[in-house]
C-alpha cells in the first residue's frame, strides 16, 4: 500500500489522519460499532452511494444491509492533503468484495472514499463505488 502527502501539514499529522481512518474502516467492517464511532466527530456528515446521508456509524450499518450481505474492502493506498488550516483530507482507493443479499459474491469493484479530519477525528465521509455498474453489467449478461 502506498501513501501520498500533499500540503503543509507534518508527515506526523498525516499519517496520524490516514491511521484513524484505516482504524475506521477496519471498525466498519468488523461491525465495531463503538470503536468506529469513536472515529467520528460529533456533527459528523456521511454521504453514501447514491447520495444517501447519515451522521451515524449505525446508518452506514442499516445503508449497507440494504445493498449488501457482507462488504469489505481491499485498500490499494491513501492519499493526504491540507487544504486549509487544521484540516486534512484523506482519500482512500481500493476495490469492494462481499456477498450480494441473494449469496452470490463479488469482488474487484472500484471505491474510492473521501475523508475530511478535524482536530484528529473525522467530519465529513463520502463514498463513491462502481457497485450500480457492476450490477447493471451482471443484468446485461444474463440476458
Amino acid at each position: 500500500m502506498s501513501t501520498k502527502h500533499i500540503g503543509d501539514t507534518t508527515r506526523s499529522e498525516f499519517e496520524a489522519s490516514i491511521a484513524m481512518v484505516a482504524t475506521y474502516l477496519q471498525a466498519l467492517e468488523a461491525r465495531d460499532i463503538a470503536v468506529a464511532g469513536a472515529c467520528l466527530a460529533e456533527d459528523v456528515q456521511i454521504t453514501g452511494p447514491g447520495g444517501g446521508m447519515t451522521a451515524s456509524v449505525e446508518g452506514i450499518v442499516a445503508n449497507s444491509a440494504r445493498r449488501y450481505r457482507r462488504i469489505g474492502k481491499h485498500i490499494g493506498h491513501f492519499d493526504a492533503l491540507s487544504p486549509s488550516e487544521g484540516a486534512v483530507v484523506v482519500y482512500c482507493i481500493g476495490t469492494l468484495h462481499g456477498e450480494w443479499p441473494d449469496g452470490r459474491t463479488f469482488s474487484g469493484i472500484r471505491f474510492i472514499d473521501r475523508f475530511e479530519l478535524r482536530g484528529g477525528l473525522i467530519t465529513k465521509q463520502e463514498v463513491w463505488n462502481d457497485t450500480a455498474e457492476h450490477r447493471m453489467r451482471e443484468v446485461a449478461q444474463a440476458s
